[in-house]
């Protein structure tokens, strides 16, 4: 039965979304998206923002672009109204910020009307953002100390324009023109006609705060011509007046190491977060694409029982976070916990999985230097293993290795199913979306499993075989290995087999 609402609790948040790159969101705006049971967002909202939401938010896109809007202004103020009417909390996400030409002050004001609460939750202005990440400060005492935010698109229903353009053209001051792009060559004309010069220099910066932004300059007389040499296309932000010359040195965005390279991740999206996130830090545009899911085993039959005897096991080796997390799943379901691992020693590979343990409050007896089967098996030829048992958590599809070299120094071992790694379906629109237009710059891999079922989407496919002439980044040499064994051409992989590691290796190649 669907859970009444106080209606006297309903009100709207007017969140300033920011320029486009999700980190430039405000602390509140976050806290105000996770609480609200509606979220109405316009076109130039990054949608990754939608993931802050609660997982029962009704997600209702309202986006208004040249000749294509979903609703009407009026629409929208009413369906902010309705929604807030029936006791909801409704977060009304804008790009930018709500009050510099977002119609957020004609929204606020229907709300106001119709007695409706609201709060204004202020965003990071495109305005002063995007000159910002293209190195161009809007003021500075040798050059501007005055900066004007200008509409370059003004509401087409006035009757004169309501642009002083006598004062702005003789202004020394910066100006920025919003959504001008379309605009650029009347913009530049106006204020040559109007008295400024027509070598001052301009900047119009496409896509700004993302990894696909690109910075054109050039001056009032050239710059419209330079931009449709260049295709550049609206979402965009002009910029007028001399502060532009302080570009070249403060050019810190579009310098990063790995700006504006396209770097595909196949890890699954539960995991990948981190290693996007150091890749986006240097300047990549990231493109998620996991070819393995990891999903329960068949049964839990085989887990739980040996979790119903741990006191046989001499060692548990831990080959991966996900063994981790599934076998501490069915150890908490057996109503036990880390106390009933005492005695027991346990093994690992990789930092990653050590961090795992170590947040279950176990601090691992084995951790190889460097991070494959080969090297924690060398480790345990130390150990005395005749006659030992030896249990070994991991997916259904694994390489052998551990197993066979554990036997053959007499242990007994109990390879068991804790996981599974399975191939996702996409569609085939999915795939030919994933490359449509740009190329990818590199593929990266972190298991050989995540290049099989890579190579096997795409198998049969018209983009196949452009596919496996791009480099190929793999996290070490069984994945390389996997890799080149199917046709790929990996061009890099770091001695160190870690995410990290792997990260650092393509900002040395790409730098």
């Amino acid at each position: 039965m669907k859970k009444l609402k106080d209606k006297a609790k309903g009100i709207v948040y007017l969140i300033g979304a920011g320029p486009g790159d999700p980190d430039l969101i405000t602390v509140k705006g976050k806290e105000c998206l996770k609480k609200a049971d509606v979220i109405v967002y316009d076109y130039l909202v990054n949608e990754s923002l939608l993931s802050l939401t609660g997982k029962d938010a009704e997600i209702i896109y309202v986006g208004k672009k040249s000749g294509q809007h979903t609703m009407s202004q009026k629409q929208i103020n009413n369906l902010l109204i309705e929604k807030a009417k029936e006791g909801l909390i409704v977060a009304r996400l804008k790009g930018g910020d709500p009050f510099i030409f977002g119609r957020g002050g004609e929204e606020a004001i229907e709300l106001s009307k119709a007695g409706i609460k609201f709060e204004i939750v202020p965003g990071v202005t495109s305005a002063a953002a995007v000159p910002a990440y293209a190195g161009i400060p809007l003021t500075h005492r040798d050059y501007s100390s005055i900066v004007c935010f200008i509409t370059g698109h003004e509401d087409p229903t006035k009757e004169k324009s309501g642009v002083n353009w006598d004062i702005l053209s003789k202004s020394s001051g910066t100006l920025i023109f919003l959504m001008g792009i379309g605009n650029l060559d009347k913009i530049a004309r106006t204020l040559i006609d109007n008295g400024r010069p027509s070598h001052c220099p301009v900047a119009v910066i496409g896509n700004g705060t993302m990894p696909s932004q690109r910075t054109i300059i050039g001056t009032l007389d050239n710059i419209s011509q330079k931009v449709k040499n260049a295709d550049l296309t609206p979402p965009g932000i002009i910029a007028v007046g001399d502060v532009i010359n302080l570009r070249k040195h403060l050019n810190w965005f579009e310098s990063l190491p790995l700006f504006g390279k396209r770097i595909l991740v196949t890890r699954p999206g539960d995991q990948a977060s981190g290693f996007i996130r150091t890749l986006s830090e240097s300047g990549a545009q990231c493109l998620l694409f996991p070819t393995i899911k990891i999903i329960p085993p068949t049964s839990w039959k085989d887990l739980d029982r040996a979790i119903e005897s741990l006191s046989r096991y001499e060692w548990i080796l831990f080959t991966s976070v996900n063994g981790v997390k599934y076998f501490f799943e069915r150890l908490y379901a057996a109503k036990k916990d880390a106390r009933h691992l005492n005695g027991i020693k346990i093994g690992v590979i990789g930092p990653k999985t050590t961090e795992a343990l170590v947040a279950k409050g176990i601090r691992p007896e084995l951790i190889p230097d460097t991070y494959k089967a080969e090297d924690i098996v060398e480790e345990l030829e130390g150990y005395p293993l005749n006659g030992k048992k030896v249990l070994l958590p991991r997916p259904a599809i694994a390489r052998d290795y551990i197993p066979k070299k554990l036997k053959s120094l007499g242990a007994l071992v109990d390879e068991i199913e804790a996981y599974q790694t399975v191939k996702p379906d996409y569609s085939q629109d999915q795939l030919g979306e994933l490359f449509k237009n740009d190329t990818i710059d590199i593929i990266t891999f972190t298991s050989p499993s995540t290049v099989t079922n890579f190579l096997a989407i795409f198998e049969g496919t018209s983009i196949y075989e452009e596919i496996i002439k791009v480099e190929v980044a793999c996290i070490g040499p069984i994945t390389a290995q996997k890799a080149t064994e199917l046709g790929l051409k990996v061009t890099i992989m770091p001695d160190e087999y870690t995410v990290d590691a792997l990260t650092r290796a393509i900002v040395e190649f790409y730098g």
